[in-house]
């Protein structure tokens, strides 16, 4: 294809805002394009007698407004080869939210087809101008449908355009609510710069109430100044943390290190278990903040002595899931959870460089608690095919185990400690064989022998006593009346 086409911008919506240059460009057009005659001053060209062809009937023909803009650039690509030269016009300023501006550039970008771009004034100049604000201060603009509040800063000018129905509103409404309270004022500014110009400022929970939404409509969000409202974002966050630890910060925040904070991690991962276990989905979000808070103390930490920020942090496990999922993006082919794992460690393999030579077990973590590491050792040893061939040995070794238990607690000088340890890891081989968490099956029992102890403190309080008072055979008799209640109670 060969040719060449003019874009012009049609401006913001009178005839008295279009440049000389524009117009006389206009007036001279032999093939006139219009995107759309949906824009204020098409009815004033009309009355100058300037014909053109619009595109209107390929956006009712169509639902996916990308097949609407490629179609459109098609269409252009095709007169003009036909023609020669022709004129495209577009709302604005050509390079403004103008999606069929930008394909027709890439379209045409080593092709034949001359592209020239002649602006008009953006609907941007007239929405400053009625809005009264300084884009110097700090700017957002997209398109509405291309916004995604998870993107932007709020503590800036937030200006959201092509908001050309209510649909489009509620759906900007709803992301906006994800981030701002319901009673923020937002403005939906309509025809800006026009006669016909309406702005409404409105709480934000009614932005798609108001009737004046057209394809003139813009949404403008003032910027957050509240110290509060943006809380649940990353960057207030992070503030927050700096500022404990940076001058006037808070001495005990500030004198901390990567290793008086190592008791606290472990302290708050396992509340964040214990939430889990109790189902108690108000207590777990809390508790998942004080491990997140941990990781911004350790970050900040970092950071303060020169060595890794949390930006270190965030973009290495991005990277890493990235790396270790090739089968979401990459080419690799996963039809199962045992295809994922196997990914997984052939991927994590490579990142190591580990040698033929390496230990199977040397990647195990080491500070893991010795039922987890006991746990791993031997589910590395299975897929090594060190193991049993059914579960009835393991049960006899953990019989075994149990024997030679009895047998050092006769011996004077016997090692019990190293014999109950092998029991253990026996026992942990079980809980492997049945797809059972050691750990998590030894908190069911710790939380077991809480509430039954519990009711007996509470027996003995009913019968006017302490627990200390109690004999053995009452203390005996209470624990087997709760546990045959919570069995009958499905506890």
């Amino acid at each position: 294809m060969s040719g060449k086409i003019t874009v012009l911008g049609l401006g913001p919506a009178a005839l008295d805002q279009l440049t000389m240059g524009v117009y006389k460009q206009l007036k001279g057009a032999n093939h006139l394009f219009l995107r759309t005659k949906e824009h204020p001053v098409v009815q004033e060209l009309e009355q100058e007698g300037i014909e053109y062809t619009s595109f209107d009937t390929i956006y009712v023909e169509n639902d996916v407004f990308e097949n609407i803009y490629d179609q459109i650039v098609d269409r252009l690509l095709e007169e003009a080869d036909l023609h020669g030269h022709i004129v495209y016009a577009v709302p604005g300023h050509p390079m403004v939210a103008e999606r069929t501006v930008r394909l027709l550039l890439e379209k045409t970008e080593e092709g034949k087809v001359k592209v020239n771009l002649t602006g008009g004034q953006s609907f941007l100049d007239p929405l400053f101008s009625t809005l009264k604000i300084d884009p110097i201060e700090g700017l957002t603009f997209v398109d509405a449908m291309d916004f995604d509040a998870e993107h932007f800063s709020f503590r800036h000018h937030l200006v959201i355009c092509q908001v050309y129905d209510v649909f489009t509103a509620s759906e900007v409404k709803l992301s906006l609510l994800e981030h701002l309270p319901h009673d923020y004022r937002v403005a939906v500014v309509t025809a800006a710069g026009h006669k016909d110009e309406q702005v409404n400022y409105l709480p934000l929970h009614e932005l798609d109430h108001s009737m004046e939404i057209n394809n003139l409509t813009s949404v403008y969000v003032p910027p957050v100044d509240s110290l509060n409202t943006l809380n649940h974002t990353f960057p207030s966050l992070r503030k927050v943390i700096k500022e404990l630890r940076g001058p006037g910060g808070c001495p005990w925040d500030k004198k901390q290190t990567h290793e008086s904070l190592k008791r606290y991690l472990v302290e708050e991962t396992y509340e964040v278990l214990e939430a889990i276990d109790n189902q108690d989905d108000d207590h777990l979000v809390e508790e998942l903040g004080d491990v997140l808070l941990q990781v911004m103390l350790h970050s900040q930490i970092g950071e303060d002595e020169g060595y890794f920020t949390i930006h270190d942090v965030i973009r290495g496990i991005t990277d890493k899931m990235i790396r270790r999922h090739p089968h979401v993006f990459g080419t690799e082919k996963a039809g199962n959870a045992d295809d994922v794992t196997a990914i997984w460690q052939e991927v994590k393999a490579k990142e190591k460089g580990e040698e033929k030579t390496a230990s199977i077990l040397s990647d195990t973590n080491q500070a893991l608690p010795p039922l987890l590491k006991a746990l791993d050792y031997q589910k590395r040893a299975a897929k090594a095919g060190f193991d049993w061939p059914d579960i009835q040995p393991v049960w006899d070794k953990v019989k075994e185990e149990l024997e030679e238990c009895y047998e050092e607690e006769k011996k004077a000088s016997g090692d019990l400690e190293g014999e109950l340890g092998d029991l253990l890891f026996s026992i942990v081989n079980v809980a492997r064989w049945r797809d059972i968490d050691p750990l998590i099956a030894l908190q069911r029992s710790n939380h077991k022998f809480q509430q039954r102890f519990n009711y007996i403190e509470q027996k003995a309080r009913s019968m006017d006593k302490h627990i200390n008072d109690l004999s053995l055979e009452e203390m005996d008799q209470f624990w087997e009346e709760y546990k045959k209640f919570s069995h009958k109670e499905g506890f």
